[in-house]
Formats: structure tokens, C-alpha cells, sequence
């Protein structure tokens, strides 16, 4: 059954629902990447990234080709970046904004970034080299978002961003983890066996 995840048909819509979901992910950021330094554009709009990332994985399938730092960045940010929205969304909930369609719509469209880093790991060929360049890049862009001060924009939760820093820090080792676990030690047994 989980087989049926890698036939062309459901890739082509995956790539396509990814594609689609990247460019509208970068309209969302417009706004902020308008007062972003320049050298902090690659850093600020984090699930549209973690989209894209998984955009070329999706095209090394469909050309059965694995692109292993691809894969890496991919199952990293969208369980990552995807764990996160739904989580600040939520948040945003609790802190008195009301629930709107736009909201519950970020909500079930970054769950399935984060499923769709699990459903696909078993066809990733991450090995360690592969996850630590996409760890850097990850723990890199946590010091962009809460020490240079260009996480997303959630003005309900902005007196919460010390606390919303650390949650971040710590959601990035445990998905770091999560793919060493997953697909990383995976990868070794088979190259040794």
C-alpha cells in the first residue's frame, strides 16, 4: 500500500499541490521579504522553502533519481515547518484571534507538510552528510528568525517570541532527530548489511 505513494499519477499531484502551495507560500511572505535585508531572503519564508525543497524530491522520483541533500532539507523543514504553523495557528486561537477559513486552511496545509515528510521517508536515502548540512541550515535560519529578528509575523503571539524562540530550537533537534531515526540509521543498516 505504501508503494502507492511513489506511482507517477500521485507524484505528478504532489508535485503540483507542492508547486502550487510554494509560489502562494511566497506571496504570503511578500510583505515582510519588502523589509527583509537582503542577505536574510533565503531565511524568512520557511514553509514555501520547505515546499520547494520537497518540489525537487519530487522530481528525482519521478526521474527515479534520489536527490539526497534535497530529500534531507525537505523531510527536515516540512515536518518541522509544518509542526510549527499548526502549532502557532493554534496558538493564535487561544491568544483571541478568531478562527477564520485562512487560518484553518494554514493549519491543514502545514499538517500535511508534516505527514508528508513521514509518508515519504521510507523512500529517502538520507545518509548522515546529507543530514547534517540540512541540520545547519535549519538551526542556521532558528538564529535568523529569533536573534536577528525575522521569524514569521504573528502579532497575536509576539509578546511570546522569547518563549516561541526556544520551542522552535527544540522542535528543530527533535526533527533532526526524527530523520536520523527514520530514514539516517536506516540507510547505514542497509549500507552495512
Amino acid at each position: 500500500m505504501i508503494y502507492l505513494l511513489m506511482d507517477r499519477r500521485i507524484l505528478v499531484l504532489l508535485l503540483i499541490i507542492n508547486t502550487l502551495g510554494s509560489i502562494y507560500g511566497f506571496y504570503w511572505y511578500r510583505y515582510q521579504l519588502e523589509i527583509t535585508p537582503t542577505i536574510f531572503i533565503p531565511f524568512v519564508p520557511d514553509s514555501p522553502t520547505a515546499s520547494m525543497f520537497f518540489v525537487f524530491v519530487l522530481v528525482g522520483f519521478l526521474l527515479n533519481k534520489n536527490f539526497k541533500y534535497m530529500e534531507a532539507l525537505a523531510m527536515l523543514t516540512l515536518f518541522k515547518y509544518g509542526t510549527w504553523a499548526v502549532v502557532m495557528n493554534i496558538l493564535t486561537f487561544i491568544h483571541g484571534q478568531p478562527v477564520s477559513i485562512m487560518a484553518l486552511m494554514l493549519i491543514v496545509s502545514h499538517g500535511a507538510m508534516a505527514i508528508q515528510a513521514l509518508l515519504y521517508s521510507p523512500f529517502f536515502k538520507i545518509e548522515m552528510r546529507h543530514l547534517v548540512v540540512a541540520g545547519i541550515w535549519t538551526l542556521h535560519n532558528d538564529v535568523i528568525d529569533y536573534v536577528y529578528g525575522h521569524m514569521p509575523m504573528y502579532p497575536t503571539l509576539s509578546q511570546f517570541e522569547e518563549h516561541i524562540g526556544y520551542f522552535t530550537f527544540w522542535l528543530s533537534l527533535l526533527s533532526i532527530t526524527l530523520v536520523y531515526l527514520l530514514v539516517v540509521r536506516r540507510t547505514r543498516s542497509t549500507q552495512i548489511a
